[in-house]
């Protein structure tokens, strides 16, 4: 099993920093492509993270 890289999007010009807010998903879950598996937070949004690729967590 090969470990895939989670990118975090960008969130805007106005946003510099963001952070994990909470997880979607726990260990061991299944995801799809596109899953939504985290929402992360900035002082002026909420963002989704979402899966690349389809895998396991």
């Amino acid at each position: 099993m090969s470990i895939i890289e989670i990118k975090v999007p960008s969130p805007g010009e106005s946003i510099s920093h963001v952070e994990l807010f909470h997880w979607l998903v726990k260990e061991g879950d299944i995801v799809h492509k596109n899953a939504e598996i985290a929402e992360l937070e900035s002082d002026k949004a909420t963002l989704m993270l979402v899966a690349d690729q389809a895998g396991k967590i």
